[in-house]
């Protein structure tokens, strides 16, 4: 099993990435860290608590984030709100006895500081990429937009995991302008739970393909 993270990252707000993010940690029997969250509920509810609620997996496999924000802003903006600057040095990945899936704050470009991308923090932790893509209208642009970013910092891509209904057409597009590897695509689901995660991340994807460097 590889001893480096997987960074789960999304190519905008709201593709499915949380969801996506929980299905690997189960599908690996890992461990989950989200280390900026930008917008806690008003009850205390965090991402990690819904990867949690969605795996079944114990508590312990759930690492506390670096950083949570009570604003759903971007990351810098709601730090300011709070009072709070983001460390780098507080944002490297844990070590943990087993796979660690690291879910990313929105997409690649969103500000961590006024000077700070958080691509740039992932390109210095030299992690593979697991980008989660939309099959809906704009992806295409959104997704290659997305990879030319990884590109430019040399961030290794695992490949692309699609999350919504079919799009065979749109899906081969990406893959043929991007070069990166369709790893699978994860339905909407309407009431995810553990069960219905781990059956549809084994019909739409190989386990065997989250583990080991990407190939060259």
């Amino acid at each position: 099993m590889r001893a480096e993270p997987i960074v789960v990252a999304g190519t905008d707000t709201g593709v499915g990435k949380t969801v996506f993010a929980a299905a690997l940690t189960l599908a690996l029997d890992g461990y989950y860290w989200k280390p900026v969250q930008a917008g806690v509920d008003s009850d205390g509810a965090t991402d990690t608590l819904r990867a949690r609620m969605l795996t079944g997996l114990p508590a312990d496999r759930f690492l506390k984030e670096a950083y949570a924000f009570k604003a759903p802003l971007s990351p810098h903006r709601a730090a300011a709100l709070d009072g709070a600057a983001i460390e780098p040095r507080r944002l490297r990945p844990p070590e943990v006895q087993g796979p660690l899936v690291v879910e990313l704050a929105g997409g690649l470009l969103v500000p961590l500081s006024d000077d700070l991308l958080q691509a740039d923090i992932v390109a210095r932790w030299a992690a593979p990429v697991v980008l989660c893509a939309r099959t809906s209208l704009g992806t295409i642009n959104h997704t290659l937009l997305s990879v030319e970013a990884l590109v430019k910092r040399g961030i290794p891509l695992l490949g692309i995991a699609f999350i919504g209904e079919p799009q065979p057409e749109t899906e081969a597009a990406i893959a043929r302008f991007s070069g990166a590897r369709r790893l699978g695509i994860l339905p909407w689901l309407a009431k995810p739970g553990a069960r219905e995660l781990r059956d549809a991340f084994a019909a739409g994807f190989r386990r065997a393909d989250f583990i080991g460097r990407p190939p060259a």
